[in-house]
């Protein structure tokens, strides 16, 4: 700390205000060191300094970043992602997209595009150049909270898939976007957990149950829509929620607290064929209907009449109104959220068997599950 009454040594300073004087003999040493200095330095990267040579060496301004680094991946992988702008009656909202087709098919969240989904809503697409295109919806399913858009351009890279069944957790992870509207954002993480059981969207009527890939990739509104990298560069998940601190909502529309949550890329490649072939996708159930209310461990078939689909997989399997199911195709059933995001994590047609209680008896069954109306 420097003492009080007294400047730093560049500053005049005097008991008086007046500066103080630099002897004859000091000033001819300064301008000496000084001319010595510079000659040193001045000069060539060569040369003598009190009778020794020396030699000045510069270091070179380029930086390696090998194959597999994040620079390297986000250089290739940013050419593939959008940003997307979505105008409506309402209002206006922005997010983020990828190309997963060179004639110019884009893979984002339906949240993203669904305000501008009616007649009078306009799309917009940037693509990594700058170039801003119309899009068009080719499908979209809000259970599954994926859409496909359709650009007038070809050529476009397209991003690789990566299989999300793979993933482990501790895998390095990149997510790419444009969170608060800050086109190509990188951000660094790994994988925090795999089969979280969200429940998203933006409204009571419109959730989306995702069997999610949990990570600590700083994501924010915005980001939605966007790939989830591994360290290969390929994709593995789309963005589409965060916790957030104070509720228990899981959104698109608050700040990062290192709870990010994506759809498995082999849940959103199925989906993406669906639509682009179809313009609808499909998804799989077993024709009950559940209690949301029910606090206890386990999902309970709501005790009503119309609990049991009549003539459905769970009907041809014996299940009744108040069975506590317990177990889904081995994975163990804690809430009802947890068994509907199971549930649609399988393809239809796919046989599986169910563990439930009845009257204290955990009892078993298996059907085959078939397609949602």
């Amino acid at each position: 700390m420097q003492p009080m009454g007294t400047g730093p040594w560049w500053v005049p300073s005097s008991a008086h205000g007046k500066a103080k004087f630099v002897t004859r003999s000091n000033a001819l040493l300064m301008a000496a060191i000084a001319g010595l200095v510079g000659a040193v330095f001045g000069a060539s990267s060569s040369g003598s300094l009190f009778g020794h040579e020396i030699k000045l060496t510069s270091v070179s301004s380029s930086i390696e970043r090998p194959p597999g680094s994040v620079a390297d991946i986000a250089q290739r992988v940013l050419p593939s992602v959008v940003s997307i702008s979505a105008q409506s009656a309402s209002g206006a909202g922005t997010g983020t997209g990828f190309v997963i087709d060179s004639t110019g098919f884009i893979l984002t969240n339906n949240h993203v595009i669904a305000d501008a989904a009616g007649s009078t809503g306009r799309i917009e697409v940037q693509l990594n150049d700058g170039t801003t295109l119309n899009a068009t919806i080719v499908g979209r399913d809000s259970s599954y909270d994926l859409a496909v858009l359709k650009v007038n351009r070809t050529g476009l890279t397209a991003l690789t898939f990566g299989d999300s069944d793979q993933v482990a957790v501790g895998d390095s992870v990149i997510a790419i976007g444009s969170p608060l509207g800050l086109s190509g954002t990188v951000t660094l993480g790994i994988v925090s957990a795999k089969d979280r059981a969200v429940t998203a969207g933006e409204s009571e009527g419109d959730s989306s149950y995702i069997n999610a890939i949990q990570t600590d990739a700083a994501i924010n509104p915005g980001n939605s829509g966007g790939p989830l990298v591994n360290s290969a560069g390929a994709v593995i998940g789309v963005n589409s929620a965060i916790a957030t601190l104070g509720s228990s909502v899981l959104s698109s529309q608050a700040g990062s607290i290192g709870l990010g949550f994506a759809i498995p890329i082999n849940q959103a490649r199925k989906t993406a064929e669906q639509l682009i072939k179809n313009g609808k996708a499909t998804y799989p159930v077993v024709g009950i209907s559940v209690d949301m209310q029910y606090a206890g461990d386990g999902a309970r078939v709501a005790d009503t009449s119309n609990a049991i689909v009549r003539g459905g997989p769970a009907d041809k399997a014996g299940l009744r109104a108040g069975d506590l199911i317990v177990q889904f195709d081995g994975r163990t059933i804690t809430t009802p959220q947890e068994l509907i995001v199971a549930i649609r994590s399988k393809n239809v047609g796919d046989k599986v068997e169910i563990k439930f209680i009845r009257s204290g008896k955990t009892l078993s069954t298996s059907l085959t599950l078939t397609a949602g109306k």
